[in-house]
């Protein structure tokens, strides 16, 4: 079964929120998590068209169009090239796979998607992201980012003073030659919690490098695609917080509105 989540951005605080969680396992299944609750108490989240009941399961043997919809068309000219910025190959068409990578960003609504990890055969967490945030760098750091090269490593900073967000870890670049100290971004939200843990068992397994960057004309939210290794000691959980939970289900299951 593969299982992947939304996250919602309140547009009053800027913050994310995991909202709910779909599975495909021949069937599609999305129900709302307690992160939409909070969402809700401190965001002004009011839930998500075509779901209109918290404590439902929504079931359909077709991808639930909030989704579908933010996967491009294999008849767009440019798909191709969005498997490109992807770094996915051109006969991947599975559009669970396209979401997990794709993030299914869209600039009309505040909605992103994201998968949950799977163990490694190595025992390793692993997972890719597209760095958040650039758009609200200086200059000079969208520039720096765009001249980042594959396989070079980035480094975590914990930026523990920022006051949207304590937990919030920043990119920046290794220093491969003295001076070069650039943020190029912030690792996304939905994975701190997973990552400060795991950090705390082992502190120098974290390894982040670059997957591929993206210049211009790709949008600024696909500039600069990230993968990320720590060690996955025995008995983790991913996404155990409490926000990641799915609402106790009390009525019937139903499609989508």
């Amino acid at each position: 079964m593969t299982t992947l989540f939304l996250a919602w951005r309140s547009p009053s605080t800027r913050t994310w929120y995991t909202v709910g969680r779909l599975t495909a396992d021949g069937l599609y299944r999305f129900v709302y998590t307690h992160g939409a609750e909070q969402a809700e108490r401190e965001g002004g989240f009011g839930g998500i068209p075509g779901f209109p009941e918290r404590e439902r399961i929504y079931e359909s043997e077709e991808l639930f169009p909030l989704f579908a919809n933010r996967l491009l068309p294999r008849s767009r000219p440019d798909y191709a090239e969005w498997l490109e910025w992807l770094s996915l190959p051109e006969h991947e068409h599975d559009p669970v796979a396209l979401l997990a990578r794709s993030g299914g960003q869209r600039a009309t609504d505040s909605f992103e998607v994201f998968p949950s990890p799977e163990r490694q055969p190595d025992g390793s967490y692993h997972v890719h992201f597209f760095a958040h945030g650039l758009r609200y760098f200086p200059a000079a750091s969208a520039e720096r980012a765009t001249r980042l090269q594959p396989g070079e490593r980035l480094l975590l900073v914990h930026d523990f003073q920022n006051p949207a967000d304590p937990a919030a870890l920043l990119l920046r670049t290794a220093e491969a030659t003295p001076g070069d100290i650039h943020l190029v971004g912030f690792c996304p939200r939905y994975l701190l919690g997973d990552v400060l843990r795991l950090l705390e068992h082992a502190p120098d397994s974290a390894w982040v490098e670059v997957e591929r960057v993206n210049p211009a004309p790709a949008p600024i939210q696909y500039r600069l695609l990230c993968g990320l290794t720590l060690r996955w000691p025995e008995g983790f959980q991913p996404f155990a917080d409490r926000e990641y939970q799915a609402i106790p289900q009390t009525a019937d299951i139903a499609p989508a509105a």
